[in-house]
């Protein structure tokens, strides 16, 4: 049920939340969109598994009329290599059940859009995906091995190029450690599937107890290899079975995905004054999941400071704060790091960790000494990564706005107020860009306008104290909200080895809109009533 129908039929956003928050409880691994990345994936490792006709038909039927899938500024890249890789190898295997004339007619399309892209590096830009430097390789070179073997089959002609400053030599090193019997960083578990034949059965990887590799079902496959079509008992043939059907046969990209979507949905709604009856066993299993290194998203990631850090945001907002100190795992001498060894850095990740620290304080205000120099380090960290134009971006998500709602809440909130004149310009060019990029209808959206982007839009300029005029900005958005055909969803702007949409995690977001918007005399809902 979307929240129009939820509003039409006169039921209000704390019972949509309570209906939401209740479903958490029902799906514990996660509601997450199908990717088309990884169902590729699993098309060429896994055609014995529930769901490959399904798979293949998926596959198709997401072909954009210039032959590629996915996102415009360069994020069609990797799921249009994916999913042409994995045509190119239905077909080259003739699959039982298959239309045959389909299968090779999208792998031309997909072939020739390549060959364009790739045919072109100077227009092409690269965005900032996870693994990215191992996925495109690895797929580049199976395309071009499909190549070499068909040449007697009408297809554009010589082989692909990798991208300017993309090589495969650290994909050589990930798989030399592999077969070596070192095994890899935890983190690039998530991205197992481009080691290839070094990924299958590896002796130093080892699968959670309920059957995951790196919370990526293609990782999963890889892993589980050839096994697979032999054992259909094996436990991580299980856990993709049950995967597998959630979508009638494509998969996500990134599952399960417990503590993130409980702690982005309990902190969306309760930042925003939701009333909330969150389950006693919901926020115990949030308070467990952290451990002295932080808590990882789902089972089969490392830990990570976005995910702990929301989660004991969280916590501190419904009342049961605990003590952030796992943080520090992740400080450096600059800003707080997504990981140890993350390349690159996340103004996201670093206004979740103010958070965290700042509603810790609020609850505990005998710790402000303990956690103030990190703070003020955080809050000067985050001015100086504003854009010119007031926004911020960020690597975890698509939109400027996901960002830019991040820094703004932390910094207005936590970020020393009316004492540091910094930190109320950073807040106050923000709001002036939100105000300055509303499309006519109402909406924001970086490529168009969304549920989820105006969420994030009204969300900014209805909690930060910026003393810049926002009413008509904010009932043109909520009325866009209230007409939108289904808030609740809308196109894949997360980031992973492609994008992804976190179906309750964008809910929360719009219903905590909603209800910030009906709760602020500032805004004047469509029968004209305060």
């Amino acid at each position: 049920m979307t929240v129009r129908d939820l509003m039409q039929r006169g039921v209000d956003v704390p019972a949509a939340a309570g209906e939401l928050v209740s479903g958490l409880m029902l799906r514990p691994w996660g509601t997450v969109s199908p990717s088309v990345y990884e169902t590729g994936r699993l098309v060429t490792l896994a055609p014995w598994l529930t769901g490959h006709s399904e798979r293949v038909a998926y596959l198709i039927a997401g072909q954009g009329a210039d032959g590629g899938w996915g996102a415009p500024d360069g994020y069609a890249l990797v799921p249009t290599l994916s999913a042409t890789e994995a045509l190119l190898c239905a077909m080259r295997r003739r699959d039982p059940g298959a239309d045959h004339v389909a299968v090779a007619a999208a792998a031309s399309r997909g072939l020739r859009v390549l060959f364009r892209w790739l045919g072109a590096p100077a227009g092409l830009h690269l965005p900032d995906l996870p693994a990215i430097e191992l996925t495109v390789p690895s797929l580049i070179a199976m395309i071009n091995r499909h190549l070499d073997e068909m040449k007697h089959v009408e297809f554009p002609g010589g082989r692909l190029a990798s991208p300017p400053g993309l090589s495969d030599t650290k994909l050589a090193m990930v798989r030399a450690r592999l077969e070596s019997g070192t095994g890899v960083p935890e983190k690039l578990l998530h991205a197992l599937e481009v080691a290839g034949d070094a990924a299958s059965g590896a002796s130093a990887i080892r699968p959670t107890p309920i059957g995951t590799v790196g919370a990526s079902p293609a990782a999963s496959a890889a892993w589980l290899g050839a096994r697979g079509r032999l054992d259909p008992v094996d436990h991580v043939r299980r856990h993709l079975e049950a995967v597998a059907v959630l979508h009638g046969g494509p998969v996500p990209v990134g599952f399960p995905i417990t503590v993130f979507e409980r702690g982005w949905v309990l902190s969306s709604l309760a930042r925003a004054g939701v009333p909330l009856d969150v389950p006693p066993e919901m926020v115990g299993d949030l308070r467990s999941a952290i451990g002295p290194q932080g808590t990882p998203a789902g089972p089969g990631l490392p830990p990570d400071a976005d995910s702990t850090s929301v989660a004991l945001y969280a916590l501190a907002l419904l009342g049961t704060p605990y003590q952030p100190d796992s943080l520090w795992a992740f400080e450096t001498e600059t800003h707080f790091c997504t990981w140890q060894g993350e390349e690159g850095a996340s103004v996201s990740v670093n206004a979740h960790v103010l958070d965290a620290f700042g509603q810790y304080v609020v609850r505990k205000p005998d710790a402000v000494a303990r956690y103030a120099p990190s703070m003020r380090k955080l809050s000067a960290w985050l001015c100086g990564r504003q854009r010119d134009d007031g926004s911020w971006e960020d690597r975890w998500h698509a939109s400027p706005y996901y960002a830019t709602v991040s820094c703004v809440l932390a910094l207005d909130a936590f970020g020393g107020g009316a004492s540091v004149p910094a930190v109320q310009r950073a807040v106050r060019k923000a709001v002036r860009w939100v105000l300055e990029t509303q499309r006519p209808d109402g909406s924001w959206g970086r490529w168009a306008g969304t549920a989820e982007e105006t969420a994030y839009c009204l969300q900014t300029l209805l909690l930060a104290r910026s003393e810049v005029p926002v009413e008509e900005a904010a009932t043109r958005g909520y009325a866009y909200l209230l007409r939108s055909a289904d808030a609740g969803s809308g196109p894949p702007l997360w980031h992973d080895k492609d994008l992804y949409l976190p179906l309750a995690i964008v809910r929360a977001a719009v219903l905590a809109a909603l209800h910030l918007a009906q709760s602020s005399r500032l805004v004047v809902d469509r029968r004209g009533q305060l």
